[in-house]
């Protein structure tokens, strides 16, 4: 086609799918160095020149002729980069914080991890029964259960637990002290 980029683009504005092909033809490269330029990264680049030419179609339909077709290309190619740019800033402030609370997440579970070791390892150290009935609370049952597991009686299983309570404890002061 020997149209001009302005011919070009009011067929194209107009539904004219081969003016917008031919359109796209002429101006995707000079569109993706300008995008390069304003944003100084290949990757973001492609990104940018993609989203503008999705938006394009619409936004023809604002292009009345008055400028040089690239012109106001550029135009809408800029504006397309500061509004990335700003949709990353509000990303970023948005997102401000979360590294800390991720880390913070992490060192909780850290610390929680470290009590569960000590507690499984410490937990080598108590009597074979008061070991047993433990192992049983812990994994949520109720001293009904764990009794009728063991065959004691529910009242047996509440001193069994105030017994590993208290190893227990006097094993964390005796580490604690080292």
């Amino acid at each position: 086609m020997d149209a001009s980029d302005t011919d070009l683009a009011m067929a194209a504005a107009g539904g004219d799918v081969a003016a917008f092909s031919t359109l796209m033809s002429r101006c995707y490269d000079t569109l993706y160095r300008l995008a390069f330029r304003l944003t100084g990264s290949q990757h973001e680049a492609e990104d940018l020149t993609q989203d503008i030419c999705a938006a394009l179609p619409a936004k023809l339909q604002a292009y009345r002729g008055e400028a040089q077709f690239t012109t106001w290309l550029y135009r809408v190619a800029v504006n397309a980069a500061h509004d990335r740019r700003r949709r990353a800033a509000t990303h970023m402030r948005a997102a401000t914080g979360w590294g800390d609370w991720e880390q913070n997440r992490q060192a909780a579970n850290s610390e929680a991890a470290e009590q569960v070791n000590w507690l499984n390892r410490a937990m080598g150290h108590l009597p074979d029964d008061l070991r047993d009935t433990l192992a049983l609370v812990l994994d949520d049952m109720t001293h009904r259960e764990a009794g009728g597991i063991l065959g004691v009686s529910e009242g047996t299983v509440s001193w069994r637990i105030s017994e590993a309570r208290k190893h227990l404890r006097i094993l964390r002061e005796k580490e604690d002290q080292i």
